[in-house]
């Protein structure tokens, strides 16, 4: 079982992400509601899997992405953002994503993309 760090600062989006990803075999370790929250969380939980907003209130998921990278080159980030414009997607890959996700999605592409990513 996959453990997955949630970034998202909609609280909605983080349950509905977490029972998706609760009921299909990846284990919720944490949650965090911006970037800075995420890079203390990625270093204190060690999850596999990060999936990360871009739009976030304080440090966006750009930067919270950049953050983790930093201090694990080998993390494992999937961002899932409604901001579908190519210039978005194609700087959170050079950033180091491993995948994009648009919002809304649909379930089984969330589980599809992160057990590729993950290895599964």
């Amino acid at each position: 079982m996959k453990n997955v760090l949630i970034v998202d600062d909609a609280v909605f989006m983080r349950g509905a992400l977490k029972a998706l990803l609760s009921s299909n075999d990846f284990n919720v370790v944490g949650e965090a509601a911006d970037g800075e929250e995420a890079i203390k969380k990625y270093k204190e939980l060690k999850p596999d899997l990060v999936t990360m907003d871009i739009t976030m209130k304080g440090m966006d998921g750009i930067e919270g992405l950049k953050g983790i990278l930093e201090f694990d080159p080998q993390a494992k980030v999937v961002m899932i953002s409604a901001l579908g414009q190519e210039a978005a997607v194609k700087k959170a890959i050079i950033c180091g994503a491993k995948s994009f996700i648009v919002k809304p999605y649909k379930n089984e592409h969330v589980i599809k993309t992160l057990n590729k990513i993950a290895g599964v």
